[in-house]
């Protein structure tokens, strides 16, 4: 066995060029049907678990926003914007006002 110190070349190899890493619009284009959750944050003043208890088909609860404020937008708890909401026939929608 030989003790006199070795050199080591570094070995230098030839890549191909890599491909560019797909964008997130191409990620998500190619799976639409991945399930995601949609909340909208609305905080509610002076609110207890006997008002909870009490909710009924009509009931009306207190907000502490104010009836022009824009609502947070999240999208499996990541903020994607906020909105205002709107009624559109007898149904409420949301309108998208800004995007995060």
């Amino acid at each position: 066995m030989s003790t006199a110190p070795q050199t080591i070349e570094p070995r230098v190899e030839e890549h191909a060029a890599a491909a560019p890493a797909p964008s997130a619009s191409d990620l998500l284009d190619s799976m639409p049907w991945l399930p995601c959750t949609l909340t909208l944050e609305i905080p509610v003043v002076r609110f207890t678990i006997r008002d909870l208890l009490s909710l009924t088909k009509g009931s009306i609860v207190e907000t502490a926003c104010h009836h022009t404020s824009d609502v947070p937008l999240r999208v499996n708890q990541l903020l994607v914007g906020w909105t205002e909401f709107d009624v559109i026939g007898d149904r409420l929608a949301v309108r998208i006002t800004e995007q995060a």
